[in-house]
């Protein structure tokens, strides 16, 4: 097995040894108390894999936020992807691992001065904005960046988390932005953005805002402007069924909306590539039964991977592991309650499921944890959320 933060080997196994791996990993390196995660480095190539399939034109620019675990950053670097960075923090974590500045996009519409001028000192030259007092920041301190336009999504429906309230122009700002940014400022705008939220779930928001966006680059042929290069169609993608709908809807809108030879075509995909490659790891360190249910305290709660309003409890999937019995053995299912380990009465991972009996230093296995879970560990109530290891496997189909 393989920490992350090491340099060695990582091993390969079938994709049905994965319970044998996680209590290997359990017995050898983590008591109770210590959780971790496993990242299967096979799932990302290919998902890297769908995704050039579905979107053969489309350069995915991975959404730092979501995760940040080096290993995954480093592999979706490897294999061709670039990178969405919203903060100063997010640049640098990008360029540690080599990666170049040319390969990020500042996709942050409202950025502090201090890291405008960050990304101007380190070579990051392309940006985001959507308003005029953007525009000045950037005007001073980065007057060399290219931007792209940030419109608002056409509706606020469509998707899991709408982002239209606090992100992106209407269509009556459109021109005078335009105006002010290349005429007035002197600034060069080079494309669109959009982002239609996250966790897509009509296809047809996607044609809707694509449509949008023609319209600022006809708006910008009007003013005079420079040709627009680059469209970003933003992020809002799981890998599930629906993803091969959404890229048959955004593949033929573009060939409908846009006739330009030389556009330019990025994504900013967050969740799809880590959150089915990463499976976290807790154990039980106390249980209490009350008539037929049965409560479990666990080493990890909402302070840490299961950060309300971050991960979604829809997508996970639950599995008991006991560490002394097998699988068979472990056959009494109760109803039951997972606590995490602080002492907030809100700290409940998961309340009233079904789940086979565990006793203490048993397994819980999460499954879908790769997105916006583990970005969200703090320290609250003495328990250090922020430093729960990684260990890397790669899987076969066998």
């Amino acid at each position: 097995m393989l920490s992350a933060n090491k340099n060695s080997r990582v091993p390969k196994i079938p994709k049905d040894g994965m319970t044998d791996l996680i209590r290997s990993i359990a017995a050898e390196k983590h008591e109770a108390g210590q959780p971790f995660y496993v990242l299967d480095l096979a799932t990302i190539e290919r998902l890297m894999d769908k995704w050039n399939c579905s979107f053969p034109n489309v350069t995915p620019f991975y959404a730092v936020k979501c995760n940040t675990e080096p290993a995954l950053l480093t592999e979706l670097a490897n294999l061709g992807a670039n990178f969405d960075c919203a903060s100063l923090l997010e640049i640098d974590t990008v360029l540690s691992l080599g990666i170049s500045p040319n390969r990020i996009i500042f996709a942050n519409p409202c950025k502090a001065i201090s890291h405008i001028k960050h990304a101007a000192a380190v070579g990051v030259n392309l940006t985001t904005f959507d308003s005029k007092f953007e525009v000045d920041k950037i005007k001073k301190w980065h007057p060399q960046c290219h931007l792209l336009l940030r419109i608002k999504a056409p509706r606020d429906s469509g998707s899991l988390h709408p982002f239209g309230k606090k992100f992106g122009v209407l269509p009556e700002e459109i021109e005078p932005l335009l105006h002010y940014a290349c005429n007035v400022a002197g600034l060069k705008v080079v494309g669109v953005s959009f982002h239609v939220g996250s966790v897509a779930q009509d296809p047809n928001i996607y044609r809707e805002a694509i449509a949008g966006a023609r319209v600022v680059f006809d708006v910008a042929d009007y003013l005079g402007i420079p040709k627009m290069q680059i469209l970003d169609i933003g992020g809002g993608f799981r890998s599930t069924p629906l993803f091969e709908e959404i890229a048959g809807v955004v593949n033929e809108s573009v060939q409908d909306y846009f006739s330009e030879p030389n556009l330019t075509i990025i994504a900013e995909p967050g969740r799809f590539f880590p959150e089915t490659a990463f499976v976290l790891v807790t154990h039980v360190i106390g249980k209490r039964v009350r008539g037929e249910k049965i409560e479990y305290w666990i080493d990890e709660g909402i302070y840490g991977s299961f950060r309300p309003r971050l991960y979604n409890s829809c997508f996970v999937g639950i599995n008991p592991i006991s560490v002394k019995a097998s699988d068979e053995e472990c056959s009494q299912i109760c109803e039951s309650t997972i606590y995490g380990p602080s002492c907030d009465s809100l700290d409940a991972v998961a309340v009233d499921i079904k789940l086979l009996e565990l006793q203490l230093d048993d397994l819980i296995v999460f499954y879908n944890m790769g997105a916006y879970s583990k970005c969200g560990g703090t320290k609250f109530n003495g328990f250090d959320m922020l430093s729960i290891p990684t260990y890397l496997v790669s899987t076969n189909s066998s």
